[in-house]
């Protein structure tokens, strides 16, 4: 295998809907950022897995059926120091475009403002039945800036 086959990675896991498929879906997610060395491109696993427990517990609450789960999809751009986290519903709850401002009293609602607060970007996209929640990560630029003689600096 040559390098470029091995900078592009993706793995993909099925949850049911039960509690336990939160912490689940962290481990899997632990160990896929592990294989990747991706704290080595200076992607943050913390955020990560805040954002990966964020968006579970959004798709268990509001978007899977009784019966039913999710599928957890990881893009890993190793080139590019860029990964993509999505998770896959069948349910028909909705996503707010931009992350909700809750009442300040309220005990929930601040997901999706974590994610958009430590992911690079996040969205929606259209999926029958369903939907995709995603959000991306990415090492910072000045990392993959070419140095004289084509090395690559770290800052």
């Amino acid at each position: 295998m040559n390098e470029t086959t091995q900078l592009l990675e993706s793995r993909e896991a099925f949850y049911r809907r039960e509690r336990r498929s939160v912490p689940f879906a962290r481990t899997f997610v632990r160990q896929a950022l592990a294989d990747w060395a991706c704290e080595e491109h200076h992607v943050n696993t913390d955020d990560v897995l805040l954002c990966v427990s964020e968006l579970a517990t959004n798709a268990l609450v509001h978007g899977v059926p009784p019966g039913r789960g999710f599928k957890l999809f990881l893009h890993w751009d190793g080139a590019e120091g860029r990964l993509r986290v999505e998770i896959h519903d069948s349910g028909d709850g909705e996503v707010p475009e931009g992350p909700p401002c809750p009442d300040p009293t309220a005990e929930g609602g601040r997901g999706l403002m974590l994610v958009a607060a430590l992911a690079k970007a996040w969205g929606v996209g259209e999926r029958t039945p369903g939907k995709i929640v995603w959000c991306d990560f990415a090492a910072p630029a000045r990392m993959f800036a070419e140095a004289p003689g084509g090395a690559h600096h770290l800052p």
